[in-house]
């Protein structure tokens, strides 16, 4: 059992160094896991529906499976289509002078109360100039090139990316459990039944993971559109989507979805005092601040901590070890790799020590 556990652990070190240096790959193959394990109800429920007493081809299911996933990405599209429409024909019709003077003032403003408290030796009106020179100087020094060659390379792999989850996915769908039957051939015939019970575990954990998360997404984009629907906040549901989508990011999520909202809002919104335009900052903040109270207290700890049976303290240990090692795909790949590990750890130490007693019994 001692070598076991050895082979066992160099695998397992193996295995991380593999995923390590061939990181895209080891990107492709989650995603290509996740998008199986969502995909696979639809598919085996369309693999069972007969057609003129045939069951329908399973390849044809999964093509099926994927249309659906095209048909939600195009209406996500068009729901974000008014939205982007509307910030070209803002940015079109940008009055640059206006723009100029409205700036001037607040920076005079600043600069008078900085001269005041003699915090600044320059001249009155330098500040602005020279905000204004670093600006000028920005725009002149920014590589234009670089960035339309980086926006190409971001395409390119975007494309690769997608075509090798997609391959990945339907290999995972048309082969349903082969890569699980693969890997319990590898496991000795003393632990299959051991490794048969961690394997289910695991999915069972990982499935109410995703379920879960599936779940806070629609609790945190109906809780939102109602909050921004009733503020009377111009596009409620496309900020509400995207406050969803964000939160997969754990702790950042909710703060770019509250930002991107003030960004729609304000750039959205028409305004003829300052009293105006605080109250719609107050009205979205305050939604913001009740979609992310409902987060923390009912369904982070309802997801994370129910779903995966573990520690709040871990989560949040697990999160932030996520986001150094791998940025936010870290973050967002923490838990469901940390789940794995751990269920793993224990369920096989489990084993070890009834391994233990029943040894100790037959010696005695």
């Amino acid at each position: 059992m001692q070598r076991f556990f050895v082979y066992l652990i160099l695998f397992l070190a193996a295995f991380f160094l593999f995923g390590w240096y061939f990181s895209n790959i080891t990107l492709y193959l989650i995603i290509s896991l996740i998008i199986a394990a969502l995909l696979r109800p639809l598919t085996n429920r369309l693999n069972d529906f007969h057609l003129l007493g045939q069951h329908i081809p399973r390849w044809l299911a999964i093509l099926i499976s994927y249309a659906a996933i095209v048909l939600l990405v195009v209406m996500l599209g068009l729901l974000y289509f008014p939205l982007i429409n509307d910030q070209i024909i803002i940015l079109s019709e940008l009055d640059l002078e206006g723009i100029y003077l409205q700036i001037k003032e607040p920076v005079s403003r600043v600069e008078r109360f900085l001269l005041r408290y003699e915090l600044l030796e320059n001249k009155p009106g330098s500040l602005f100039e020279e905000l204004k020179k670093s600006i000028i100087e920005f725009v002149k020094s920014f590589d234009f090139g670089g960035f339309i060659s980086g926006l190409i390379d971001l395409t390119t792999s975007f494309l690769i990316g997608t075509m090798a989850i997609a391959f990945i996915t339907f290999f995972l769908l048309l082969e349903n459990g082969l890569l699980r039957r693969n890997l319990l051939n590898l496991i000795p015939n003393p632990y299959f039944e051991l490794s048969v019970a961690t394997f289910t575990k695991v999915e069972k954990l990982l499935s109410n993971y995703l379920f879960g998360l599936m779940l806070q997404m629609l609790a945190i984009f109906s809780l939102a559109s109602l909050g921004l629907s009733i503020a009377g906040i111009e596009y409620a549901l496309t900020i509400a989507l995207f406050a969803a989508i964000a939160n997969l990011i754990p702790y950042a999520g909710p703060i770019l979805g509250a930002v991107f909202g003030l960004i729609v809002g304000v750039s959205t919104g028409t305004f003829t005092t300052d009293s105006e335009y605080t109250y719609l900052l107050f009205k979205i903040l305050s939604v913001f601040a009740f979609v992310q109270l409902t987060d923390n207290v009912v369904l982070q700890p309802m997801i994370f901590s129910k779903s995966v049976k573990a520690h709040p303290l871990e989560i949040f240990v697990i999160i932030f070890a996520g986001a150094k090692i791998a940025g936010i795909p870290g973050m967002i790949f923490a838990i469901p790799v940390y789940t794995i590990f751990r269920v793993s750890v224990m369920e096989f130490y489990k084993g070890y020590k009834s391994y233990r007693i029943f040894k100790i019994k037959a010696t005695n």
